[in-house]
């Protein structure tokens, strides 16, 4: 497994890494059987895998059901072997000042409880909005974990591009995670170009935007019409490679990405990734290609956005 610096903190971590949200919750195409949450010893199987295959970085959150538990019980004797990535969300509207810090305290408890550690390496603020960057209280509950020695490297999960640029800005995010993939580009250009330039890791999350950068892509409904296109598009530009082979050697290619998450629970598709990674980059033609191609409308890549019902989700 190939490591990559991960910006200024002085860690190197696999270029592939693995996400968890699938471990603790029903996730994923709302399709039968196809995001329920496995059993506890197949997660547990899936973790230790992932270590013997050489990934050495590990996330989860506060929110992912049970996902911290289920790390906890199957890796706490492996715990000098991997990175471990957590994040605890933004306290409810309206709470300020000395309230804000205990809310962060009391996650903090909790995660490190769940995850049978006492500490984590990477405290990211999960979902974090503009306001939240912007009033500095949570990242500054943040650093006080890490002078306690409960945290090592601080981060903020963010979705669109004015608020990572706002954690840029502030200068105290070891790490940001955003979603960006072969069809959602939009960060290329200033967010990842300016994690680059100031030593930021950089954690990509959705590289298979939930699991449409598949053949799945053909389940997508009437009102992701524009997004279903741009897949099939994509698609038809992939050639020898599978969607997914394409979406992984795209965003490992771009030199700011330190990581590439694997949101799965199961172990063939772990190591399916694994392999895309060994494989040679992507020519600069086919990158080329792929940045020529339209970027679909906003509702169209947020996967909070997408019909839940599953009747809507049928081939076609």
């Amino acid at each position: 497994m190939k490591t990559r610096r991960f910006g200024r903190t002085g860690l190197q971590v696999s270029e592939i890494s693995l996400g968890t949200v699938e471990l603790g919750l029903d996730y994923g195409v709302p399709v039968a059987g196809e995001h329920r949450r496995p059993p506890e010893e197949e997660a547990a199987r899936l973790l230790n895998r992932a270590l013997d295959l050489g990934i050495n970085f590990i996330d989860t959150a506060r929110v992912y059901g049970a996902s911290e538990e289920v790390i906890g019980r199957a890796l706490s004797t492996r715990r000098s072997e991997y990175i471990l990535c957590t994040k605890v969300a933004a306290p409810p509207a309206g709470m300020i000042g000395k309230a804000v810090g205990e809310w962060v305290r009391a996650s903090i408890a909790q995660s490190l409880a769940a995850l049978r550690t006492d500490y984590v390496d990477v405290l990211k603020i999960h979902s974090a909005a503009v306001e939240d960057i912007r009033r500095g209280e949570i990242i500054a509950a943040i650093q006080q974990a890490q002078a306690a020695g409960q945290v090592r490297f601080t981060g903020a999960s963010t979705y669109g591009e004015e608020a990572p640029l706002l954690a840029l800005a502030d200068g105290r995010y070891d790490c940001l995670q955003v979603a960006y993939s072969a069809v959602d580009r939009r960060l290329e250009s200033r967010v990842l170009a300016l994690a680059q330039q100031q030593d930021v890791a950089v954690v990509v999350r959705s590289v298979l935007l939930r699991g449409v950068l598949t053949h799945r892509y053909t389940l997508l409904p009437p009102q992701l019409a524009q997004l279903k296109a741009a897949i099939r598009e994509l698609d038809a530009l992939a050639e020898a490679e599978s969607l997914p082979e394409l979406a992984y050697r795209y965003v490992l290619a771009h030199p700011a990405v330190s990581t590439a998450l694997v949101g799965t629970a199961r172990i063939g598709e772990l190591e399916a990734a694994l392999g895309f990674a060994d494989r040679p980059a992507l020519s600069p033609g086919l990158i080329a290609r792929i940045r020529e191609m339209a970027v679909p409308a906003e509702d169209q890549l947020h996967p909070g956005k997408w019909p839940s019902d599953a009747a809507a989700w049928q081939p076609g």
